[in-house]
């Protein structure tokens, strides 16, 4: 008796899509390569010159700039040779060194940054306050976009002689001011910040039982912290403009000015390389608060959060 089972014959050729018999696809022969040497590559790796270390870096690059527009500015005002509509850097530097050296240029500074710290500080407290209120509630969101129409397009110092009648002739003018040019910059930056904030963060906040202000800090603050740097920094430079202006105008408060004083006061007195020097000034504290202070919240923050590149 003969088992039954399959034969084990050659096996059939395939069937194409017309039902004809297609040939097997040809034997591939093996490919050896041999392992080459790695020191038949070449360079794989070649060191960075210094120089272009150097350069790679920001601050330097942006030393170098501001080299080169001195050196613009040196060349420009020796080859026009009028110090009474153009002072040569030198003289600038001159002056600069003497106001600083005297005392006097440092103390009118720091009158400045005085009365600009108060009213930025004042402003975004009341930025904060107006956003929460927009971000929770529609009627806060009526009353922000409402007063943010109509206040935002007005100049600081063009409030200044209402100010002055409502508050006086002292610091109470100047910080009312600075807080009209802080306060919309701030609010509208951070109401766009918190809107712009994913709907899968929102409903994690929500999941977690988190409402009112815990929701703003935890949540909102956190994700929307890009824009509301972006204010910051925007309003910064808006108060800084607008109190020098205001100084310009406004003149001596409780018997000192600021940095705009300075300037209107060796403008009369034609002395114009310590205009130029008040000038400077108001650039180095402007450079100093971008390069450092916000550059500082930059890193720790939005940097560090990966949210930056």
């Amino acid at each position: 008796m003969s088992e039954s089972g399959p034969s084990k014959g050659p096996a059939p050729p395939a069937m194409g899509s017309d039902g004809q018999d297609t040939p097997p696809p040809p034997a591939r022969p093996e490919f050896v390569r041999e392992t080459l040497d790695s020191t038949s590559f070449g360079v794989v790796e070649k060191p960075i010159p210094l120089v272009l270390r150097i350069l790679g870096r920001r601050e330097v690059r942006k030393l170098l700039i501001m080299i080169a527009l001195g050196a613009i500015w040196q060349l420009y005002t020796v080859s026009l040779n009028k110090e009474l509509l153009f002072p040569r850097l030198t003289s600038t530097m001159q002056a600069l060194v003497e106001g600083i050296a005297s005392g006097g240029l440092l103390l009118r500074s720091w009158f400045s940054i005085k009365v600009l710290l108060q009213g930025y500080a004042l402003g975004v407290a009341l930025a904060a306050v107006l956003t929460i209120a927009a971000i929770t509630s529609q009627v806060g969101n009526d009353l922000l976009e409402t007063l943010t129409a109509m206040f935002n397009p007005l100049p600081g110092v063009a409030l200044l002689p209402l100010a002055m009648l409502w508050f006086g002739l002292g610091s109470g003018a100047l910080i009312f001011v600075l807080i009209h040019s802080v306060v919309w910059a701030v609010a509208l930056n951070t109401h766009s910040g918190f809107k712009s904030v994913s709907t899968t963060l929102r409903m994690v906040g929500r999941n977690y039982g988190l409402t009112g202000f815990r929701y703003v800090s935890k949540i909102l603050i956190p994700a929307a912290f890009p824009s509301i740097l972006t204010g910051l920094k925007v309003s910064w430079a808006f108060a800084w403009r607008t109190l020098i202006a205001s100084e310009l105008v406004f003149g001596v408060t409780s018997g000192s000015g600021g940095l705009g004083w300075f300037i209107y006061e060796n403008k009369n007195q034609l002395e114009i390389p310590a205009v130029f020097a008040g000038l400077f000034m108001v650039i180095l504290i402007g450079l100093f608060m971008d390069a450092v202070v916000f550059r500082q919240i930059e890193q720790r923050t939005v940097k560090k959060w990966g949210m930056q590149s």
